[in-house]
């Protein structure tokens, strides 16, 4: 089984086992909401980013002085997982260490991502424990892509908007060097408002570290949207490709290193030191056809 199908007759959702990855959010009328992974643009859909968000600094982790190589976003994204539970409206799936993940990432980790549907809103939690003696330091991200237009949408992408719960007036971060740049830029966010451009993203993603808001609505005033809510998240990206009809609205624990971070992975930016035996807990919930606040 290499996908999981989940339908409540309101939503239906289909789930990877490669990566524990959504690959289709759909309504009862059959419209998908998710990105479909054109290759062209992005040949992903929603990715789980474990154990770290981002790029490390050279591509690689300093855990007590020691480095390890590690790829963008970490391995998560690219390892299968077991499934635990599959029921008509809920899954349960868990990626555990092993020798190739320990050469990348020197901990006996336990990664658990469930999925439930509830309406028209899917929640998935993220559960990360420490089975090792030592503490772990860990950072988790969700990397949904949708529709740019949505569904049922007559505006086109430049008639879109995010409208986030509060107003975000902190500077944003962008990339700069494969890092975070440390100075800030004027935010883009009309009060609570961000009108959607593509030019907006000639520069990579926009990375609030500053962030105010726990949830936030896609879409083009008029037409339903996606109410993504990440009540424990404190980071958020907006992502896409120039010229690309996708938008990633992205919470995360954390972010890429600073550009000329050259210490231990326990001190980048948001990441969680697990302790022994412990356990962190991270959630996220997109409802689609949502009406506009």
């Amino acid at each position: 089984m290499d996908t999981i199908k989940l339908s409540n007759g309101a939503i239906s959702v289909v789930i990877a086992r490669k990566g524990a990855e959504l690959q289709s959010l759909a309504d009862a009328e059959g419209r998908e909401w998710l990105w479909q992974a054109d290759p062209t643009f992005w040949g992903r859909h929603a990715p789980i980013l474990f154990p770290i968000v981002g790029r490390a600094a050279n591509d690689q982790i300093r855990i007590d002085g020691s480095n390890f190589p590690i790829g963008q976003h970490g391995f998560a994204r690219d390892c299968e997982f077991e499934v635990l539970s599959s029921g008509p409206e809920r899954a349960g799936l868990r990626l555990i260490a092993d020798v190739e993940t320990r050469r990348h990432y020197p901990f006996d980790f336990e990664l658990d991502i469930r999925f439930e549907l509830a309406g028209t809103t899917l929640y998935q939690t993220v559960t990360v424990r420490n089975h090792g003696a030592t503490p772990m330091p860990a950072s988790v991200g969700f990397h949904p892509g949708f529709q740019w237009p949505l569904p049922g949408a007559s505006a086109p992408q430049t008639g879109h908007v995010v409208i986030f719960e509060r107003e975000e007036r902190a500077d944003i971060r962008r990339l700069k060097n494969g890092g975070v740049d440390a100075a800030g830029y004027p935010t883009p966010v009309e009060g609570k408002v961000l009108p959607l451009d593509p030019s907006l993203f000639l520069e990579d993603a926009i990375i609030f570290d500053d962030l105010k808001s726990q949830s936030l609505w896609f879409g083009a005033p008029g037409s339903d949207g996606i109410r993504v809510d990440f009540p424990d998240l404190p980071y958020l990206g907006i992502w896409t490709k120039p010229g690309a009809p996708f938008l990633c609205l992205e919470p995360w624990q954390g972010h890429a290193a600073p550009a000329g971070f050259d210490g231990e992975m326990a001190d980048m930016p948001g990441m969680v030191v697990v302790p022994p035996s412990g356990s962190v807990t991270r959630h996220i919930a997109i409802r689609i056809a949502a009406p506009a606040p």
